[in-house]
Parts: C-alpha cells; structure tokens; sequence
C-alpha cells in the first residue's frame, strides 16, 4: 500500500513543477524514481539536503528510491545554474568522489528494507563502453536541435558562451532516465527546479525511443528571507563531512537560521509531522527568544547527518559560547572545534619545559604571554574573582598544570564574561 507522495511534498512546500498524471500514477503501485548526484566533491553539502529528503519522502511513502551518482556526467558538467564552463574532473577524483558521496546517502536512505529498499547506480557503468557514434545514432536522433536550444540553462549560456559538451548534457541525462527506465522500471526522475529541463528531455526521450511511461516532479530551490544564499557562510558552503565542516559550525548553522527561514526549513529538513509541526511553530511564535524552532530543526538534522555524539558535543561547545558550560565541556571539543568556538581570540605561545616546569597563573597573564599589562593587573583581577582557566574560576596561587590542558596542547584564559585568551603549548 502506497501513501500519497505528492501530497506530503505539497504540504511541505517542497513542489515546484510536476508533470500531469504524476501523482495519478504514484498511487497505482509501488514505482521506482531517481535523483541523481554530480559528484564534483568528496562530500555533500546542505544544498544537497532537499533532494536527499525528496528521497526519503518517495521511500516512507512506499516507492523505491534510485540514487543516481554521476560517474559519466560528473565529467561532462551541468550548464543549469551555471554562469560559466566548470573545470572538469580526472576519473581518480571522480571515483574517490563517488564512493564518499554513497557513504554520505547511506546514512539517510535505507538500502535493506524489502520491495522498496533504495539502491545505488552510477551512469558509469553504462557511459564507459558506449561508442560515441552509437550514441549519436541511437539517442541523438531522437531529441532536436530546436528542442535542446529552447531549454533555459541552454539560452542563458548562449551570449556568455557555451561549450558543446554542456550543450549535450541534457542529452546525457536524458539517456540516463531512458536507460533506468527500460532496466530499472524507474517512472519519475526528481530534481531541483534548475533540472526541469534536463528531466523534461528524459521523459520526452523515452516517449520517443521506447514507448514508456514517464513523469517528472522539482522542487524549489530555497532562497533565505533575507536573500543571501542558502547553504552558504563566510567560510563557504555548509558541508556533510565533519572534516570541512564541524559538527558545531553545522549546529550551530540551524541556530543561526532566521524566524521565517526556520519555518521554512522545518517542514523540508525533518520528518516531523504536520501536527507537531505546527506545534512547534505556535510555541516558537509565543517565546520567539526561545528560539524553539531553531533548536528542534538543528538537534533533528545534527543528528542525521552526523549522530547523536556528534550532537552533544555540538551543544556543548554552543554553550561554551553562551557561557553556560565547564572545564569537561571544554576538554571534549575537537581542536578545529575548539577554534570554531574561539575564532580570533588573542593567542601567545609557552615552552611544553617551561609550562611542565610549573606555570603560575600570574606569569601565564601577564609576564609570559602580554595578556594582561602587568602583574599588578593580574593580582587585581585574580583578588576580584574576575579570572578562570578553562572557564572555572581561580586564585593567585594557582599553578598551570598538564590536567588543565585542551587536547593537550591548550588551556583558555578568561577574564570576566567577555575577555578570553588562549595559551598554546608547544
């Protein structure tokens, strides 16, 4: 028994443009449909999450979800949203790329689970022993010229320039639907609104060359209230590798998310109902400073992409920021972590001989390091209570020793709730 596909996306906000008959068809029987992946780095990012949940949404309601990684194309480069040709990928950097993105998807997508258990396919391995002139034969012929050039990531690459192997990606594409369709009976491809095109090809592809049945179905792409980008910080893009992007700076992302952003995003990044949904919304909306929204849409994505350890640490360092935290909270942070949470705080530098030597607490202000202007100043603070390593409070003889140590190497300094420093040891 299948449930309504497309009315969960449509709730959700999630349905840009939909072929006619879709949602006729996805109600008939369990189908199979496809998003597929360009695989132009080892990682996905949060750009990446709309089509990833459009496929765990095709999957809970009872279809079999392909995800399509594009082994082929990833060395041809999609023109739609483009401004420019992109550089094109060597297949080492292509392989290594693809099998961390499966790793990525498998965290999201279950690959054991029966009739509609979501499988893997990367056009690859039906491109790599293609002949060119067969393909030209076989599939070009099919598709016009005319119809290629009335495609909008067509028409608006064709003053700045566009090259003959962008112009035939949608050709490309096109025949991977076709080739899923014929062996992997996949009815519908899904994608972001920019892929309309390249989807419409497909279908018309199929019409054409096989006979088949074809639908098609995008979704928006998210634009933020304030018309900045989504998915992008002053650091770059929000990724799904822990490696470039913390699980705190990915936390703490949704935290940041403004109010009309996150009831946006709670409907897309989770599974939650629209019952609780709308829960959550009320209550957000009658202690908006609670920022209720904000902290449900990140513990649920934190979790997914990266667990709930991942999480606790995440939450952790956030309060590390807030100053609502201890000396383990600090000693749990990962050094890139640790930075995160203390970018551009003053740092200066201690011998590992000399801080073992024993380091007391005014050296370590004033004389050592320049933190403070003068022994004197630190007495005064220290006599204040106004001083904490690793955010507990100390006195004037207390002595630095390794116990204090963050993954051992630093200890932070604090005066009063504002002033941090950092204390390397090397």
């Amino acid at each position: 028994m299948v449930k309504n596909f497309i009315t969960e996306m449509t709730w959700r906000g999630m349905i840009h443009d939909i072929m006619p008959g879709t949602e006729e068809a996805l109600m008939k029987k369990v189908s199979a449909g496809y998003i597929g992946f360009d695989p132009t780095a080892d990682s996905l990012h949060i750009g990446h999450l709309v089509q990833i949940m459009t496929l765990v949404h095709f999957q809970r309601a009872g279809h079999k979800p392909y995800a399509l990684v594009g082994g082929a194309t990833g060395m041809v480069g999609d023109p739609s949203g483009k401004s420019q040709e992109r550089n094109l990928l060597d297949a080492d950097a292509l392989n290594h790329n693809v099998a961390a993105v499966k790793k990525q998807l498998e965290r999201f997508l279950d690959f054991n689970c029966g009739e509609n258990s979501a499988e893997m396919v990367n056009n690859y391995d039906w491109f790599k022993n293609m002949n060119f002139l067969d393909f030209i034969r076989d599939t070009g012929k099919h598709i016009t010229v005319n119809y290629m050039m009335s495609k909008d990531s067509v028409k608006s690459r064709l003053e700045s320039g566009l090259s003959f192997t962008e112009f035939s990606y949608q050709l490309v594409q096109g025949y991977d639907f076709y080739y899923l369709n014929k062996h992997k009976d996949c009815m519908v491809q899904l994608g972001g609104s920019d892929q309309w095109g390249n989807i419409v090809t497909g279908t018309e592809l199929i019409r054409r060359k096989g006979g088949g049945e074809a639908y098609a179905v995008t979704t928006p792409l998210i634009k933020k209230a304030d018309g900045t980008k989504f998915g992008k910080t002053a650091g770059g893009s929000v990724w799904l590798d822990p490696e470039r992007t913390s699980p705190y700076e990915f936390y703490q992302y949704w935290m940041n998310a403004s109010d009309a952003d996150s009831e946006n995003y709670i409907k897309i990044f989770t599974l939650f109902t629209q019952d609780k949904i709308e829960g959550l919304i009320a209550e957000h909306n009658e202690v908006p400073h609670l920022r209720v929204l904000q902290k449900a849409i990140a513990e649920d994505i934190t979790i997914r992409v990266h667990g709930e350890e991942a999480l606790k640490v995440a939450i952790a360092a956030s309060n590390i920021l807030f100053g609502k935290s201890t000396s383990e909270d600090l000693k749990s942070l990962s050094e890139k972590d640790f930075f995160a949470v203390f970018d551009g705080v003053p740092q200066a530098t201690v011998s590992r001989s000399e801080y073992e030597a024993g380091l007391g607490i005014i050296d370590a202000l004033s004389a050592k390091t320049g933190f403070l202007a003068s022994n004197g100043e630190a007495r005064r603070e220290l006599k204040g209570n106004a001083i904490s390593v690793n955010k507990e409070k100390v006195g004037e003889e207390f002595v630095l020793t390794n116990d204090a140590l963050i993954n051992n190497k630093y200890v932070l300094l604090g005066k009063g709730k504002k002033n941090n420093y950092i204390l390397v040891v090397e």
